[in-house]
């Protein structure tokens, strides 16, 4: 399993990646491995907020919905409309194809509060 060492991590399985102001989410490898193959995704609209912590989103497997958390706080700018047709992405790409969602942050140290890849990688393997 891969786990991007640029990358921040959040404890409920999404993965953060800094581009210039913004930053692109989704969820990470050991997610989609736990929750089996993907059917639908459901993301919010572009302009829409997001608050560390709360619910943005959702994921549908042939097993279960699961909800997408914020990893920090901010704009909505960007969606990943392929996941629409798609939403195998998530299994077969979640760093590349499977973004879901790219954030204008409110307040950008929110990042400094999520785990480093070596900090998720020791979370994921207690579990």
């Amino acid at each position: 399993m891969t786990t991007p060492k640029e990358f921040r991590y959040s404890e409920e399985h999404e993965w953060v990646k800094t581009e210039g102001e913004n930053v692109r989410v989704g969820i990470t490898h050991f997610a989609q491995s736990e929750l089996g193959d993907i059917v639908f995704v459901e993301l919010p609209e572009v302009g829409a907020e997001v608050k560390a912590d709360e619910p943005f989103g959702s994921v549908e497997s042939v097993k279960t919905v699961s909800e997408l958390y914020a990893p920090i706080s901010g704009k909505v700018v960007e969606v990943n409309e392929d996941l629409n047709d798609n939403p195998e992405y998530v299994n077969e790409s979640p760093y590349e194809k499977a973004w879901m969602i790219v954030i204008e942050p409110s307040d950008k140290s929110e990042i400094d509060n999520l785990m480093t890849a070596e900090q998720y990688e020791e979370m994921t393997n207690e579990g």
